[in-house]
């Protein structure tokens, strides 16, 4: 490939041109173009260009002295960059994106919003909120560490310099004062030392400016690597330098919502396209001869890879409704509850509005793949010293490590490296807002202290407990009588009972009882896997298990005697009820409740959801002599899933991995393994 010419530079633009001072719209993708390709001579004659797509290359960085003083759209997808600093030099950019180059980080965003004044759009993303706060609010907290900065020098530096200094002199206390500055002027979350280390170092040359009379260093120069003493990893190099890249944060996601129309479904393993929005369902399906007690809202196609509109094939496995905040913030004077959820699958994190079906912000990891979300509220202490109540998601997946964000601020501002196979599932105590439940493939089950952020989002986690497991943990619930006690755990090979009370020495604790119950022959098994797992109210547990066509209802409290002494002991569940489900034998299609409305929730491998109403059993069932139901008791209604069409072709071969209500049931929210997530409302 030949270096960049006068003839290619008219050639490749849009539209082709006679001279390279007309040209608005150059395209340069593809040209396996590297650094020194990009020749400033030539580019200074391109004094009107505006848009410049220089994606799919070779770049490792930009050349200072482009001089485009003109340009507002630059595209470097696909490239190999490792520095953003010299994009300073475009101050009228508008619009960039720089996704695929794996040694970006969340830091190289930051470094884009600070240098860039006029930038609106990053990666495809609105950013003027995210950018205004990193101007304005974060650059002031900086700046006030100028002071620190200043004293710094004052104390270790001032006085090595000599009344005259050579040249010489002056490089080498310079190189030892910065960094040295950037070592102990400490700011902000880990997430962020490398921008707020960048910031240290520019207000450090910005006072050696001033003091010695230096010219700033308008090269950027390789920051050292600080030591971050982590834990071990089995990650090579790349993988860890991709992950970095990774890092994400949210952002106002309003795209690649699928346009469907419902009708009857048929079985086939067809892959339709998708349309751009859908706000209030445009079914023309045939209705069922039964009273319908929710309707379709909206259909959704967030959680997409790359927001690709052809991904069919992301699994949702994930949500949960945000909890109101005591400010009333957020709540609806029509709808008694929260209408926002949190929905995962895939590489994203979504928060939707389930009226309006309104994507919120997505949250996005490239590397990751999601299968856990849990809120928690935080009263934390803001900048004025002043107490207040946040709403904080953790999210978890394959990678074995939880997030944690600050949603109202749109920020990640932090992980934890839980475990280092995947987590199955996380939820937080009701009792004790900061301390949150994982469970993982490794067989482990961990209880961590995340603490409280303060204002500049430092926090400190912790590991308080660990329960050791025989097989992979698929569900947790704590038990609502006794949260800070015990907790239930749907397995693999069986469902568990620990007791988790902290007062406790020991740290790492076996199961103390597995339930058994019965099986297919008639008999009572301890060994199957327990996929679904949940409380109905404070006594009534749900789950499901590996035998077909049965959900079972169980009581704790008759089940499990908690002044019984012992570990690993074998208890019967005493069953209360079967609820009548699918024949199906696929696994991992989970249930849920809604305690309020005493409702039970499950999909099927056909793309139904199975509701069951339970009031009428329960008073029974808290009866001290309260007898088993002798027959199954079957759904109240069974929703119907309405077959997509675009294009004339079908979605078909939908499995439900999670339908969740909301608090008072007026949202229900199913999630499909075809990455659709759908949104009822009850009529």
């Amino acid at each position: 490939m030949s270096k960049i010419t006068t003839e290619l530079l008219l050639e490749r633009a849009v539209p082709r041109s006679t001279r390279l001072r007309k040209i608005e719209t150059l395209n340069l993708s593809k040209l396996q173009l590297k650094t020194g390709d990009l020749d400033p001579r030539l580019f200074s004659r391109l004094r009107h260009l505006q848009k410049l797509d220089l994606s799919d290359n070779l770049l490792d960085k930009f050349p200072n002295s482009l001089t485009l003083p003109d340009l507002r759209v630059l595209n470097c997808n696909n490239n190999k960059l490792e520095d953003v600093t010299a994009l300073k030099q475009f101050p009228l950019l508008e619009e960039l994106t720089y996704e695929n180059n794996v040694y970006l980080t969340l830091n190289d965003d930051y470094k884009v919003m600070f240098l860039l004044q006029n930038l609106r759009l990053l990666n495809g993303k609105d950013i003027t909120k995210l950018a205004n706060h990193v101007r304005r609010v974060n650059s002031r907290k900086l700046t006030s560490k100028a002071r620190c900065v200043t004293a710094h020098w004052e104390k270790f530096f001032r006085d090595q310099l000599p009344e005259k200094y050579t040249a010489e002199q002056v490089k080498s206390i310079k190189k030892k004062f910065l960094k040295s500055v950037q070592t102990n002027v400490v700011y902000g979350p880990s997430s962020l030392s490398e921008f707020t280390r960048w910031r240290v170092k520019m207000i450090a040359e910005e006072l050696l400016a001033c003091s010695l009379g230096l010219e700033l260093n308008t090269d950027p120069e390789p920051e050292e690597k600080m030591d971050d003493n982590e834990e071990e990893s089995t990650e090579s190099p790349r993988e860890a330098a991709e992950d970095m890249a990774q890092v994400g944060h949210f952002s106002s996601y309003i795209n690649n919502i699928v346009t469907v129309t419902p009708s009857k479904r048929k079985r086939s393993h067809s892959k339709p396209g998708s349309g751009n929005k859908r706000s209030k369902s445009q079914a023309n399906s045939k209705e069922e001869a039964e009273d319908v007690s929710a309707e379709p809202l909206h259909f959704l196609q967030c959680h997409s890879k790359g927001n690709s509109r052809e991904d069919f094939k992301t699994q949702l496995w994930s949500c949960v409704f945000e909890p109101l905040l005591d400010c009333g913030a957020r709540k609806d004077p029509i709808v008694s509850s929260s209408r926002t959820v949190a929905t995962c699958g895939g590489e994203s994190v979504c928060l939707i509005d389930c009226e309006t079906g309104m994507v919120l912000k997505k949250y996005k990891v490239a590397t990751e793949e999601f299968f856990s979300v849990a809120w928690t509220t935080l009263t934390m202490v803001v900048s004025d010293s002043r107490k207040k109540s946040h709403n904080i998601l953790a999210a978890a997946g394959r990678r074995g490590i939880v997030k944690l964000i600050h949603v109202a601020a749109d920020f990640c501002y932090g992980e934890i490296k839980a475990h280092k196979k995947p987590i199955a599932t996380v939820c937080f105590s009701p009792t004790r807002e900061t301390h949150l439940f994982t469970a993982s493939y490794d067989k482990r089950i961990a209880l961590w202290d995340i603490g409280i952020p303060d204002c500049d989002y430092n926090f400190k986690a912790s590991q308080l407990l660990v329960l050791e497991a025989l097989s992979i943990p698929l569900r947790i619930a704590l038990v609502p009588t006794c949260p800070d006690q015990y907790l239930l755990a749907g397995c693999e090979g069986g469902c568990f009972a620990w007791n988790i009370k902290l007062d406790k020495e020991q740290k790492s604790r076996p199961f103390e009882a597995v339930f058994q119950f019965p099986d297919e022959d008639g008999g009572m098994t301890t060994s199957h896997r327990v996929d679904g797992l949940a409380f109905l109210n404070d006594d009534v547990i749900v789950s499901k298990s590996s035998k077909p066509g049965c959900i079972y209802l169980w009581s704790w409290s008759r089940s499990f005697d908690t002044k019984g002494k012992g570990c690993q002991r074998t208890i019967s569940a005493v069953i209360l009820a079967e609820l009548e489900w699918s024949m199906t034998d696929l696994s991992y299609l989970t249930l849920s409740t809604c305690p309020a409305k005493e409702y039970v929730f499950c999909g099927d491998e056909k793309g139904s959801v199975w509701m069951y109403s339970l009031s009428n059993y329960s008073t029974v069932w808290s009866s001290a002599k309260g007898k088993r139901s002798e027959r199954r008791i079957p759904p109240m209604q069974i929703l119907k899933w309405p077959e997509l069409r675009e294009n004339g072709e079908q979605l078909s071969e939908v499995l439900i991995n999670n339908v969740v209500s909301d608090p008072t049931f007026t949202y229900l929210v199913v999630l499909t393994s075809v990455n659709i997530t759908a949104i009822w409302k009850k009529s």
